[in-house]
């Protein structure tokens, strides 16, 4: 194995730098940087990817054997990538912390790379309201989180043989849980066609076949490893190795965030004392994706504002002011169906968790407020 480049601290301890010496790689790295420079790509990577950061970044290589490549291979291949990179495994985000960082400031609304990422805080959670207790303008409402098991390193890197042992950790830690928790782990090997079906048609199951994933790595060994858990209830979920290691959700029918909320804060805290999570110090927790970084919570709702909607540019201008994202009602790349919009709040680092979620309340209900007042 090559020696290292240098060493430098994540989390306490030092992360190898090795020397990447591989000239097929190589060769793919130069006509991957070619290829992006002579695009009109309007992706974070190729604003940030310079000469002088692919040159130093090219020749480095992590302990898992991660490369540039496996960071920026999605991004070339999709030139129409808002952000276009992916991180391998926990210590790329030091490794090439050089491409990451600033991409990671101009998501994450100017968290340099200087700042450090709160410590976690779920803040007061009887605090969390009801933003639409009279049902009429939010049709559902979730909040989620990534999390990394400590350990493993992330898509592009694991074996068929840790898809799999991770898969048993998850499946026996969720069948621990009680309460209104309580459920079924379903793994995707083996699926019955009608269970799968079901689960489909009910939003749940996630499917193979996102092509920036796909362009990462990330769907390597299918359908091995991954699966859903749900409870009795169906309206708490954790999805086990689609993007992240673990996304846990909480949804249900209604505008009440404070209950969505807290399902979601308790499940978290009844995982994590079975299975740690990968942290880093500087950026909270730790994922696949660099915008999902920090407090990785996304809470939204599908909401339904025909005033607001009608003008599209005051929709993005109040949604803004809070730091939320307004996206059609299928998420990222949709449009709205039935004016039915997704919103949610973009900020995940440089806040807590409470604060991120508070963002998302003060902003729903401002929302509101503006539709109501609307002739």
């Amino acid at each position: 194995m090559a020696g290292p480049l240098a060493m430098c601290c994540k989390k306490g301890r030092r992360v190898k730098i090795l020397k990447m010496d591989d000239p097929a790689i190589l060769a793919k790295l130069e006509e991957g940087f070619n290829a992006l420079q002579d695009s009109d790509s309007k992706s974070l990577l190729k604003k940030h990817l310079t000469k002088e950061i692919f040159d130093t970044c090219k020749v480095r290589k992590t302990t898992f054997n991660s490369s540039l490549l496996d960071v920026i291979q999605s991004g070339v291949a999709n030139l129409d990538s808002g952000v276009g990179v992916y991180a391998p495994d926990a210590d790329s985000y030091t490794v090439f912390a050089d491409l990451f960082d600033p991409i990671i400031e101009e998501y994450h609304v100017g968290f340099k790379k200087t700042d450090k990422h709160p410590s976690c805080d779920f803040g007061d959670l009887d605090s969390f309201v009801n933003v639409d207790p009279e049902g009429k303008f939010v049709i559902s409402t979730r909040t989620r989180c990534g999390r990394s098991l400590d350990g493993y390193p992330f898509n592009p890197c694991l074996t068929e043989a840790q898809y799999v042992e991770m898969e048993k950790k998850v499946s026996s830690t969720l069948s621990g849980l009680g309460g209104e928790l309580k459920g079924t782990y379903y793994p995707l090997t083996g699926m019955a066609k009608d269970v799968q079906q079901k689960l489909i048609d009910d939003h749940f199951l996630f499917k193979e076949g996102d092509r920036f994933l796909q362009a990462a790595n990330a769907c390597r060994f299918w359908p091995s490893g991954r699966g859903i858990f749900h409870n009795d209830d169906k309206t708490f979920l954790v999805w086990c190795n689609e993007e992240d290691h673990l996304r846990i959700i909480s949804m249900q029918k209604g505008g009440d965030l404070g209950q969505v909320y807290r399902r979601m804060v308790t499940a978290v805290r009844e995982i994590e004392k079975r299975l740690p999570f990968s942290h880093h110090d500087r950026l909270g927790f730790l994922t696949f994706c660099p915008t999902n970084l920090g407090t990785t919570i996304r809470a939204s709702v599908h909401i339904k504002l025909p005033k607001l909607a009608a003008d599209k540019a005051k929709l993005e201008a109040v949604a803004g002011k809070y730091n939320l994202q307004v996206r059609g009602t299928r998420g990222e790349h949709t449009e709205a169906e039935g004016g039915v919009y997704d919103i949610s709040n973009k900020r995940r680092m440089g806040l807590t968790e409470g604060d991120a979620v508070r963002e998302m309340q003060d902003g729903i209900l401002d929302l509101i407020k503006m539709e109501k007042s609307m002739n």
